[in-house]
Parts: C-alpha cells; structure tokens; sequence
C-alpha cells in the first residue's frame, strides 16, 4: 500500500489504566494488515510535565519526542502508511496543554479492569495510588467525548478474557472498521513497537500468545490498598454501567425496559444522603439484606401535596416499635428526608414514594439485633408512577393456594419488609395472568389480596373482611369513611370467598393502586362485568379528596 495522505488515515484512540490488557489489546490490533500502532506517544510529555519517577526515565526523556504539541501533531496526527493508526494511551498521560484535537478528532474507546484485579499486582514498577490507577481521568475522557456528542464504546478487560472474538467484533463495529481473524492472536516475545519501558511491564503479554482466560480465583488482596480501593471502585462502576458487554459469575440479562422510561434517572434518599439511582444502594449488612428486617409505607403525591402523610408515618412508627427498632429518626427527621427527595427530583405531582426503614447495618452478618449498632436505615424512593392497575375497565383477580399469616405466626398490622408470604400469592396470580391474588385465613374467609385490602357491594350494602390477618390500610380506612359519608351503609365482617364470587360489585384499595374495580374472580364476572355505580361514585369521591387535602410538600419558592 502506497503513502496515503495525512487526511485519509483514521486515528484509533485506546485510553485505559496501567495493568488492564492494553498492551495486549495493543498486539491483538498491530496484527491487522491495515494499521499501524502507537505505544503511548504521550509517556515522554507526561514525564517531563509531572516530574515523576520511573527507573527508565532519563533514558525516555533522552530518546522520545516531549513537546506534547509536536507528539499530536506530528506522530499522532502526522502522515503514515496504513489505513488506520491505533494509538495506545495511558490515561494519566494526558496532562493540561495538549492540544483540544487530541479528543476532538479520531475515534476513541475505553478499556476498563477491575481496580481489584489491577492493585493485586500494580506495585512491582510503581507505588500505586488514585493518580496512577486513572479511573477519574478516564472518567473525564468518558464525560468529554460524550459532552462532543461522541460517546465512546467502553469494553472491560474481563470479557476480552472470557470472549475475545464477540468482544473485539463488538469492538471493530462500534469503531466502523471490519473484524480480523488475525486479532485473535500474536507470536510471543517483544514486539519492535514496544515502548523502551517494556522491559519493566510487558514480561507477562511477551510471553503471552492471546486473550487467556482470567484466573478461575483471584489473587490475595493486598488489603494495605483497601482505602485506594474503595476511592477507586466508584468510578469504575460508573464506567462499567456503559459497557458494551459484560461479563460475570451470573449470566449476563439484558436491560429491561422500565415501566415508565423516566425513571432511568431519578435520586434518591439512603441513610442520610441522595444518591442517583444506580447508585442508591444499601451495606451487604443492613438488616433488610440479612433477614428482610425493615418497615415500610407507600406514599402518593398529589398536585403538591402528600396524601395522608401523618398517618402512613404513625404506622411506620408504630411498626418499628413492633419489632423495637432503637435509634429510629425522628418524626421531622424523616419528613426533611422527603421533602428534601421531592424537591431535588422535582416530583410533585403523579409520583409515588416507596419509604422504608431498616433496623440498620450489622456489625456482623447474623439474625440478632444486638449486632445492629450503628441506628436505622432510611430509605426515600420517589418514582414517575401512575396507578398500576386498570381502574377504567377493572381486573381479574384469583385465589391463591397460599394463605394469609395468621397473628399466631406474624401479625400483619406490622407493615414488615419480610413480605414472602404475600409473594408467593403474587407468583399464582401472575401465573394465571391475573391482576393479583386473593388470600383466604386459616378459616378459609377472605383477607385480603396479595397487595390490597377488598371490598364488595352486594343490595347496596358495602362489606369488607375484618383487619384480623390483613393489614388495615391507610388507603382502607380513607375509603370506609367515604362509603359512610357517602350514605352507603359499611359493614365489616368475616367473609367467604363465594360471597366475593356473587357480589354486585368489587374493588381493590392500596396507594399504589387507589381504588381498583374487579370484574372477574376465578372465572366468575363480577356483577355485569363492568365497573359498578357505586365503585365509581367512591373512586371520584377518592379523587375530589386527594386534590383537596395532604401536606405540602415545602420549596424554596415558599416564603
């Protein structure tokens, strides 16, 4: 192939921290037959702008273009023989003053490793610290190009271990150029590109031939690195969260679509702080991990306002001293927390919060609450989310197999996170296509269903189970005085499951749902089949109340 002029020759862009495959990667590509390859132009610039120490470093400053200008310019940038060029970069290598073509032209990419892989074996050259490992300023590359409106394929290390073929094709089409065979290996020993600092890093990829995979079992930590270790996983995982493909003990899922797209980015509230959502997350040793040892409560928001705030926080309290929380926060304490959630996630309207508090972190994994010394767990998390049944048309509902805990074992006015009986009532409801599932008490009467208290009219008159075995919800008390109010007559009493089957009209009550009509239950239509008179004289009673009452939600805007 003749000279091709400066313009026609493409730039590859790898950026990546010391110790992460990228001299390998580096091989895999110089074996194309269209490219030629650059082993961190950048080392000699970086020396001599940061003054740092290597053994070889007089003998590099001797011998390698400085002037970071001239090394973008003319080696980089400059005029060369092939199609494409790739270029290795060192991440930290790139200091202030570097021209702004650098990252503005040529295709670029990111290649992470786990800084826990990374630091087990950094020390043999350099003592490791948050500079020389780099995740930050890969980081800044990552946030760089993307501002440019040039996001760059990220791959990780471990899966060019685990599937180099699908990950460097992956690879070759996020940067338009076409796959090679010949990627996949390279004879072993040095190679006449190697930088002159080969000798102190590259004795492993020398004697290598490809891609090996990973060590089943990692290497002891030096935990003498656990503090740079923790500065360093962060950034990593937010990195990681953009690969292309991805590689672990469990078979990779795809990503979901979420029920309401907006939710991908949301902030919420954990211990004492907001977090984004991916990472809003919670100690392997909280008690909600451990043993599911935490309470809850749902809460809407209306035009401004939370429904019915007071009393899902006097149940939330009253659950906790159930099961004798100590250090709770307090009243206010959690109030601040979600006002302070709302008001940064700008939600103040059509939004639910899931509000969970946790016995808190162990000192230990185990069931006791003696090794919970640290206080509670407080957990605000807003969601976009309209109600999530059909309350146009009504749902159908089945009996569960699985019955209501009974007081005996578990009170259900505790309003706990251990919610597994109710779970496995859901798993029959969702495998018989059903908006949920009823369960019935040891009796064999009607408690409730897997989320929500019930109701049914039968002459006129409305009838819900007692609140023995299932939780007297907020959402059921707010609709039992509006079935008073309403001049209906209410009646609460045991009732049997070929009641609900007869009756004129049924609904379902929650937060999550409000006022939910039931037009079939195992098969039988409910009624005509179609939303009952007085079901929708409560549901707009339900919604001229939610607009007029709550707590507002205070802002910055309010004197």
């Amino acid at each position: 192939m003749g000279d091709l002029k400066q313009e026609e020759i493409e730039i590859i862009h790898s950026w990546s921290a010391p110790r992460s495959l990228s001299t390998s990667l580096m091989y895999s590509f110089s074996q194309r037959d269209d490219i030629e390859v650059l082993d961190e132009p950048l080392y000699g610039t970086f020396l001599r702008t940061t003054g740092a120490e290597r053994p070889y470093r007089e003998d590099l400053l001797s011998k390698m273009e400085c002037d970071g200008n001239k090394v973008v310019n003319d080696i980089i940038y400059g005029p060369g023989k092939k199609k494409y060029r790739y270029c290795k970069h060192i991440v930290k290598q790139r200091v202030p003053g570097l021209p702004n073509d650098l990252l503005l032209r040529g295709k670029h990419f990111i290649l992470i490793q786990n800084p826990l892989n990374i630091l087990s074996s950094f020390e043999k050259v350099v003592p490791p610290s948050f500079l020389e490992l780099g995740l930050g300023d890969l980081v800044s590359v990552y946030s760089e190009l993307c501002a440019q409106g040039k996001p760059p394929s990220v791959i990780d290390a471990a899966d060019l271990q685990e599937n180099p073929e699908d990950t460097l094709s992956g690879l070759c089409k996020d940067l338009d150029i076409p796959f090679q065979d010949a990627m996949l290996r390279w004879e072993a020993g040095p190679k006449p590109f190697d930088g002159l600092w080969a000798p102190w890093w590259y004795k492993s990829v020398h004697n290598s031939t490809c891609f090996a995979p990973r060590r089943k079992y990692p290497r002891p930590f030096p935990f003498s690195f656990y503090d740079l270790l923790e500065q360093s996983l962060p950034f990593y995982n937010l990195l990681k969260r953009n690969v292309r493909q991805t590689s672990s003990l469990l078979k990779p899922l795809l990503v979901p679509d979420l029920p309401v797209p907006k939710n991908a980015k949301l902030l919420a509230w954990v211990g004492d702080e907001i977090l984004p959502r991916e990472s809003a997350k919670v100690s392997v040793f909280d008690s909600v991990v451990q043993g599911g040892d935490a309470v809850w409560e749902g809460l809407r928001i209306y035009n401004g306002k939370i429904f019915k705030l007071e009393e899902h926080l006097d149940r939330m309290f009253d659950s906790a001293k159930a099961l004798a929380f100590i250090n709770v926060p307090t009243r206010d304490e959690i109030k601040e927390a979600i006002f302070r959630t709302l008001n940064a996630n700008g939600m103040f309207d059509n939004t639910h919060i899931r509000l969970t508090l946790t016995r808190g972190k162990k000192v230990t994994s185990g069931m006791s609450p003696a090794f919970n010394r640290y206080g509670c767990t407080l957990i605000v998390l807003p969601e976009w989310k309209p109600p999530v049944y059909d309350n146009e048309s009504g749902i159908e509902l089945v009996t569960a197999s699985t019955r209501r805990n009974s007081p005996n074992n578990l009170d259900s006015k505790i309003h706990h996170n251990n919610l597994l009986n109710n779970i496995l009532a859901k798993v029959e409801g969702n495998n018989a296509n059903a908006g949920d599932a009823i369960m019935l008490d040891k009796d064999g009467y009607v408690s409730e269903t897997n989320a929500t208290n019930i109701f049914l009219v039968k002459k006129g008159r409305v009838l819900t189970p007692h609140a023995d075995y299932c939780l007297p919800g907020i959402t059921r008390a707010t609709v039992m005085e509006l079935v008073e109010k309403e001049n209906f007559v209410l009646v609460e009493r045991r009732i049997s499951l070929s009641e609900f089957h007869t009756a004129d009209e049924v609904w379902t009550t929650g937060t999550m749902g409000e006022l939910s009509p039931v037009v079939k239950i195992d098969g039988r239509v409910i009624g005509d089949g179609k939303v009952g008179p007085v079901t929708r004289r409560l549901q707009n009673a339900y919604k001229l109340l939610t607009e007029d009452s709550g707590v507002p939600i205070p802002t910055n805007s309010q004197k």
